[in-house]
């Protein structure tokens, strides 16, 4: 029986290391490192309140029955709560997912493993909105494919899960902290103020280093099934997006008198779980590769939850594409713009504004690359842009073909002087 309006308010956060993961001798997760780093994080911070909060730190267990009584301790907890789970997800014959244990072997899982559904099962009486499950996790052979079948990790409907799942054969983190808890730690520790969970997890999922095909909670379909949040949708930013004209504190003055394109700040726009602010101050901070990462993460999430081709997803593309320029990798930025201008174009047809910002865009980070190379690759599709907008001022599609041509052009060698 829980008691959750009883008694003091208080918090609780109980950090669980499972099984390492160990191939070939080499240990490729190690969770008690993850829980040694974690449990150097002051509580308040952890769970992002002043509440008082109980701490419980469970390494090396090898009894089911001991981790369940644990979790049943923190669910009764009448506060937030925090559980973190790091170590080798694994399954029994009939498709059970477990955590695996100090001890746990392939032949006795079912005795030496916490069940996966345990962990629901405890949560399931919590109110919504107030229980976090973080998790830090390496699937084994027997695991991954089950996981890949269900397309997730369940837990509890009015649970919040973040976290990394790697399949099997890669390594989480070489022995060391792994790398999604590691820049989790990080993000904590660097701003006065606490980023929300979601921008945690898009931060630190986004600078990992994940392998290929690793699954990445929540999945698209668990946000999908998420009621709409009381504040401004992250995910779909209204209002002003980035400046269109090229005014903003970050534009850049064009030698070419190609106008510049949708430049500036991202401080426009709302506020609360609107990411852009902080990844404009990471941008202007120089912290590019941070701000690159996040701004990826958020735009997979926006094409999970609108499609791929959707108004939002194409805004995050258009944001990637000027970090891009601030941080001066032109060849991606121009790629990028290109991309966007198409997307536009095929939803809003060729006299629509931002359509021609999109392609402004494109030419002006075209006009920045320095390199032959770069110049012929991507000049043929912003020519093909420029041709299908007839409305855009004609110069610019007769500069764009004659700077191509010239580039296509071999080289003619230099004079020898005698």
């Amino acid at each position: 029986m829980y008691f959750y309006g009883s008694g003091q308010r208080r918090g609780h956060v109980l950090l669980i290391a499972g099984d390492a993961v160990v191939r070939r001798r080499t240990v490729q997760l190690a969770p008690s490192a993850n829980l040694a780093a974690l449990a150097m994080v002051p509580a308040s911070v952890l769970l992002g309140g002043e509440l008082p909060t109980d701490t419980v730190c469970l390494d090396g267990a090898r009894d089911p029955n001991t981790v369940l009584t644990r979790l049943r301790s923190a669910a009764a907890t009448p506060g937030p709560l925090l559980v973190y789970l790091s170590g080798r997800l694994t399954a029994d014959r009939r498709g059970r997912l477990y955590l695996a244990l100090a001890g746990t072997t392939r032949s006795a899982v079912r005795y030496t493993a916490l069940p996966w559904e345990w962990l629901g099962g405890e949560l399931r009486g919590r109110p919504a909105g107030v229980t976090t499950v973080l998790v830090d996790l390496v699937a084994d052979g027997d695991a991954w494919p089950v996981l890949r079948e269900c397309g997730g990790l369940p837990v509890s409907a009015g649970t919040e899960v973040y976290g990394v799942v790697c399949p099997p054969g890669f390594a989480a983190g070489d022995g060391a902290v792994s790398g999604y808890t590691r820049h989790w730690i990080e993000q904590l520790r660097r701003g006065p103020a606490r980023p929300a969970d979601v921008q945690l997890h898009a931060l630190a999922a986004g600078a990992a280093g994940l392998p290929p095909g690793a699954l990445v909670l929540p999945t698209a379909h668990e946000l999908s099934m998420r009621p709409a949040p009381p504040t401004p949708d992250p995910y779909r930013p209204s209002g002003q997006r980035w400046p269109a004209n090229g005014n903003g504190p970050d534009s850049t003055p064009n030698a070419g008198a190609i106008p510049a394109p949708v430049v500036g700040s991202l401080l426009g726009g709302v506020s609360g779980g609107d990411p852009r602010p902080h990844i404009h101050a990471l941008a202007t901070a120089g912290r590019h590769r941070e701000a690159a990462a996040l701004a990826r993460a958020w735009e997979e999430h926006v094409q999970h939850t609108y499609g791929s081709s959707s108004v939002e997803a194409v805004e995050w593309a258009e944001i990637r594409a000027d970090l891009a320029r601030m941080a001066g990798d032109f060849p991606l930025a121009t790629g990028l713009w290109i991309g966007a201008c198409r997307a536009r174009l095929a939803g809003q047809g060729v006299a629509d504004p931002e359509v021609h910002a999109a392609a402004a865009g494109a030419l002006y980070c075209w006009t920045q690359l320095k390199d032959r190379a770069s110049v012929v690759e991507s000049g043929p599709e912003l020519v093909a842009v420029l041709r299908a907008l007839p409305a855009l001022d004609p110069r610019f599609l007769r500069l764009t073909q004659a700077r191509l041509d010239a580039s296509r052009a071999p080289s003619l060698p230099r004079a020898v002087r005698t």
